[in-house]
């Protein structure tokens, strides 16, 4: 990919949001093994466990969490160049669902495969669905919006930007 390639990331606000919600569902299972284990330890009448672990275990993975989110936010996202389209997890390049492989080699989708691209809504959020001649459809990773943290104020422009990007490669020269 070129370096001049287009890329759209979650908003720092969209992965504050995301890290602060897993966060705090791995703060909702730490707090209730340890409520399990202190029910145990009292139930055994053993030493109970000591009073800082309540709010390690309340608020140590939240904070954790959002700290993670902005970080992972550099390695997710969509990027778009002349070949075509990748979208990108923070554990890599993203398998395409069509078939269960991957899009090439270095996970770039081009632009010919590409039949259509819309904004859909999914799960509280409006995300960029991208169809593929294979019948399959893709999620991006970026960019989407939705409520609270979860919203971009620019989503309408990032989306006309891809939908431009892609009828110009799809079809040739400039629209209009």
């Amino acid at each position: 990919m070129e370096d001049a390639s287009p890329t759209f990331r979650p908003t720092p606000q969209q992965a504050l949001g995301r890290g602060l919600y897993l966060g705090t569902l791995v703060s909702v299972v730490g707090v209730a093994a340890a409520l399990l284990a202190y029910a145990v330890l009292t139930w055994q009448q053993a030493a109970p466990p000591p009073a800082w672990l309540w709010p390690v275990l309340a608020f140590g993975p939240p904070v954790a969490g959002a700290l993670a989110g902005l970080l992972v936010r550099r390695r997710t996202g969509t990027q778009v160049c002349v070949g075509g389209i990748r979208t990108r997890s923070a554990f890599g390049s993203r398998v395409w669902p069509a078939f269960g492989r991957r899009a090439g080699a270095d996970g770039l989708e081009p632009w010919s495969r590409v039949v259509d691209m819309r904004a859909e809504r999914r799960g509280g959020r409006t995300v960029v669905s991208v169809y593929l001649d294979s019948g399959a459809s893709v999620q991006l990773q970026a960019p989407y919006s939705g409520g609270l943290f979860a919203a971009d104020p620019h989503f309408e422009v990032k989306m006309f930007a891809l939908s431009y990007m892609w009828r110009s490669h799809r079809f040739g020269g400039l629209p209009g």
